[in-house]
């Protein structure tokens, strides 16, 4: 649709319905790649939230505004306070990260 525009003469009176044209078929193509967008978002939201486990209750993580933007794996340091010592361990997590929550985890 580009090169058609491109290739209309400007002082054709097709010109300006060619434009309009692009116009369209670009809204189209932005609106359809949205959508895809937010079915990618939509269906790594169900396989995240079908891999956690909750020990209390259940976070609602499928949501239309929510979107996963970082994860991976991270080193947690934790001091062991003893009645005589401290002590500095290492346990292995992996977080998700998503526009409005932070989701810490470890594996069973």
């Amino acid at each position: 649709m580009d090169t058609i525009c491109q290739k209309t003469p400007k002082e054709s009176p097709e010109n300006e319905c060619t434009k309009k044209a692009l116009q369209a078929v670009s809204k189209l193509v932005r609106q359809c790649n949205e959508g895809a967008r937010r079915m990618e978002r939509t269906e790594m939201m169900y396989t995240i939230n079908s891999q956690l486990e909750f020990k209390i209750k259940p976070f609602p993580l499928v949501s239309s505004s929510r979107w996963l933007s970082k994860r991976g794996e991270l080193l947690e340091f934790v001091e062991d306070t003893g009645i005589f010592s401290k002590r500095m361990s290492k346990q292995q997590v992996y977080f998700f990260l998503f526009n409005d929550v932070l989701i810490v985890t470890k594996k069973k």
